[in-house]
């Protein structure tokens, strides 16, 4: 994971929804293009900071979505907290703020075998909150000294759980960097790592798993066989009981696939991307895809007309265009 040059992140909000500024370049500001318009007497009025996040044992550089909750919002930060390593970074928090501006590190991650370093945001099932950390944990990974990650759950009153430690190998996933979905009080995630070996990815092509709210997990699928994806780094949507979702990287021509996996485990890939040689594709898709009337939307980071990206459509039978 990337050291981060130390920066003051601050979370606000406006009129219509509570947004993480921008810390140390990784998000855009409030005001970038492409956020929804706002005319200038309400951007002037509705826009305020509700936090500055600090010094430890303070979080910093949040990265993820706020989930709103009872009044409140509850979050991730990747950096800060109470426990400090070698190269004086904090291992991750989980905070709630109010509407007010009154903050609350509820958790603070790298204690004995807890997690660290949260990329992702958290979900709520049922009064109870839970996420993952892409480090720390019980289990090493194929480096020998990175541990592989955990699933997790906190209660709105700090109470920290750790449901699974990721073991990485070719039996389990590693490196967890997108959210958990919720089906059904199930929940389902990918890993960006570990899984199924596959060149020139040493530490596995990554995985789909599956975990219950009580800890008990299984890798539905493990990428990189033949001209499967690998190497997913967002999260899952789920339409009509099966679940889509990218990879970064892999397919027929390496750069990057849409794919379905059903509740069970059974994988299909429905598009692989193919800038070259077919130049209007996209490649590199990083984000989250979109279910609207029955259609996945999504984007690519390369690729495209002019080799800076597309937003495509993609039926969920396979049927893609780049819009």
């Amino acid at each position: 994971m990337n050291a981060l040059a130390s920066s003051r992140c601050v979370l606000s909000i406006g009129a219509a929804a509570a947004l993480l500024a921008g810390c140390g370049g990784l998000q855009p500001p409030v005001s970038a293009p492409g956020a929804v318009p706002q005319s200038n007497a309400m951007a002037a009025s509705s826009y305020r900071v509700l936090y500055s996040f600090g010094d430890p044992p303070d979080g910093n550089t949040p990265k993820a979505d706020v989930i709103g909750k009872d009044g409140a919002f509850y979050g991730t930060t990747a950096y800060g907290g109470a426990y400090r390593n070698s190269s004086g970074l904090g291992y991750g928090t989980v905070f709630k703020v109010t509407a007010d501006g009154a903050e609350t590190v509820l958790h603070s991650f790298g204690s004995a075998d807890d997690g660290s370093f949260p990329a992702a945001g958290l979900i709520g099932v049922g009064g109870i909150l839970y996420g993952t950390t892409f480090n720390g944990g019980s289990h090493f990974c194929s480096s020998g000294y990175v541990k592989c990650g955990i699933v997790f759950s906190i209660t709105t009153g700090g109470a920290e759980k750790v449901l699974h430690s990721f073991a990485g190998g070719s039996r389990d996933g590693s490196s967890p960097v997108a959210q958990l979905l919720d089906v059904n009080g199930t929940l389902y995630g990918t890993t960006q790592t570990g899984g199924r070996y596959c060149e020139p990815h040493d530490f596995g092509c990554g995985t789909v798993f599956k975990i219950t709210t009580g800890g008990s997990e299984r890798v539905l699928h493990s990428f990189g066989n033949g001209a499967d994806g690998a190497l997913p780094d967002a999260g899952l949507v789920e339409a009509n009981g099966v679940l889509y979702g990218t990879t970064d990287e892999g397919g027929k021509y390496g750069t990057g696939t849409v794919f379905s996996v059903t509740l069970g485990g059974a994988e299909k890939v429905l598009h692989s991307f193919a800038a070259y040689p077919h130049r209007n594709d996209g490649s590199y898709p990083l984000g989250s895809i979109a279910v609207l009337g029955g259609v996945l939307y999504g984007t690519t980071a390369g690729g495209g007309k002019h080799g800076d990206g597309t937003v495509f459509s993609i039926t969920t039978a396979g049927a893609e265009k780049v819009l």
